[in-house]
């Protein structure tokens, strides 16, 4: 789904894996995992982490804006990932399509992200680009303003409309986390619709909409800009303090709060769509990132289905041969959290078959645990992508995007250590009091996405105990 992150953690190269799953432990034995940064924060509030890293001649900025989609309000959703692609239009001294072709000129690239909880923004590049890169990002940040007109946000708008067209409403399946989301969450809670928007509400949008929106969030003071790479702390400050430093600081923001909740029953619900294969989606709601649960939760979706080796790939797709693919994965944001667990029937088969094993599978870890083996191939798979993800300073995840998490997560950019040290410490039974705790003893949302015409293959009511 498009803007949404990847469930953690995430899923490497088998042959990667193994080799650094096999050094990882003598790693980790030597020396704790550091990334040692300076920080420094300027008069209009933007802080900034510096790392320097001279194992190869390039440099990443990562900017993240405490801004996603759960800050909008209901009837004006969408506006976090419309603006995702609104701050590559153009600013008022770089004209529109300047930004990339700048950046691709200097040997440059950029992307960005939304999700519920932020957005970000990074540029990976030689180090004589740095300049330029701090150019672009200072001037979106602090001039875009001007440039937000009623015709570039009807382009964007459109650009955003036709992305949700192909990825959720003529992509097989691409309406299931929609539909999940307004059953799981209630309708005051930030995360009752999903990143990108509805149709409605991004055609409703107006001019002074947006650029409120912006004025309230895209500032200094909201903002965090992560440096990392050939650059040391103090050529870094002067660089940054002479681009930014004359943006003004904006408004405080005050965030919304998540309302508790539960689910009062097992809520079903079918959704007839233009796929060839029914699919059972079950979503149960959990925690909040970074809680004491969270580590052993992504745990809890490796044992089910992390791997042609976890529970139910091997019951659902090689024993039984019911279903083609089987994901389950824990997503935790800085509100509340939610654990989908999901499988897609082959041709013949009904959903009920699948959904009788995923209650099979629930209940033997809640009733027994995993295995101190399972545990222990888990956190190989962690413990591996988690260092090749540190041999990276750019892009997703590398070592300028994690300063900046952490220090939003957590409040310390150089949590690597800490963050690892989670999935280390899980044992068995963290897995098996996660699995009774968040789902066999909590409702959950079971959807059915089933094939046009067919809701006869939906999951039954009254196959969920």
């Amino acid at each position: 789904m498009p803007n949404h992150p990847t469930p953690r953690p995430r899923r490497i190269a088998a042959g990667l894996a193994l080799l650094l799953a096999a050094l990882a432990p003598a790693v980790a034995a030597a020396r704790p995992l550091r990334v040692p940064y300076e920080t420094f924060t300027l008069s209009n509030g933007l802080q900034v982490f510096v790392h320097e890293d001279r194992s190869v001649p390039i440099v990443s900025v990562n900017t993240w804006y405490r801004v996603g989609s759960g800050d909008e309000d209901p009837g004006r959703t969408g506006f976090a990932h419309l603006f995702e692609h609104i701050m590559f239009m153009g600013s008022q001294n770089v004209p529109t399509g300047d930004f990339d072709r700048l950046l691709e000129a200097a040997g440059a690239d950029n992307n960005g992200s939304t999700t519920t909880d932020r957005t970000n923004y990074y540029e990976d590049g030689p180090v004589n680009a740095l300049p330029l890169m701090l150019w672009l990002d200072s001037d979106r940040m602090g001039y875009l303003l001007p440039e937000i007109t009623a015709e570039k946000l009807d382009i964007q708008r459109g650009v955003v409309q036709n992305e949700r067209r192909q990825s959720y409403e003529n992509q097989p399946y691409g309406l299931a986390q929609e539909n999940i989301l307004k059953r799981l969450y209630p309708k005051e809670h930030p995360y009752h619709w999903p990143v990108i928007g509805s149709m409605a509400d991004l055609s409703a949008a107006t001019l002074d909409d947006v650029r409120s929106f912006f004025q309230r969030f895209y500032t200094p003071n909201n903002a965090t800009l992560a440096i990392a790479g050939a650059i040391s702390a103090r050529e870094a400050r002067a660089l940054v303090e002479h681009w930014f430093g004359d943006i003004p600081r904006g408004p405080d923001v005050r965030r919304r709060e998540a309302p508790a909740f539960r689910l009062e029953a097992d809520v079903h619900a079918t959704l007839e769509d233009r796929v060839q294969l029914p699919r059972a989606y079950n979503t149960w709601h959990t925690t909040r990132a970074y809680h004491a649960d969270d580590a052993a939760l992504d745990v809890l979706g490796y044992v089910l289905a992390g791997g042609k080796s976890s529970r139910l790939y091997k019951r659902l797709v090689y024993e039984l041969q019911i279903a083609t693919q089987v994901t389950a994965y824990q997503y935790a944001g800085r509100l509340d959290g939610m654990f989908t667990l999901y499988a897609t029937a082959r041709p013949g088969h009904h959903l009920d078959e699948l959904q009788r094993v995923f209650d099979e599978e629930i209940a033997r870890l809640a009733a027994e645990g995993p295995t101190a083996r399972e545990i222990e191939r888990v956190k190989n798979q962690v413990e591996a992508q988690f260092l090749d993800a540190m041999e990276r300073v750019g892009g997703f995840d590398g070592k300028a995007d994690r300063l900046n998490h952490y220090a939003y997560f957590l409040g310390e950019p150089d949590s690597f250590e800490k963050d690892l040290a989670r999935y280390r410490a899980v044992t068995p039974a963290d897995v098996q009091r996660v699995a009774r705790t968040y789902m066999k003893e909590r409702h959950r949302v079971v959807l059915s996405v089933v094939p046009t015409g067919k809701p006869d293959l939906a999951v039954s009511e009254g196959r969920t105990p």
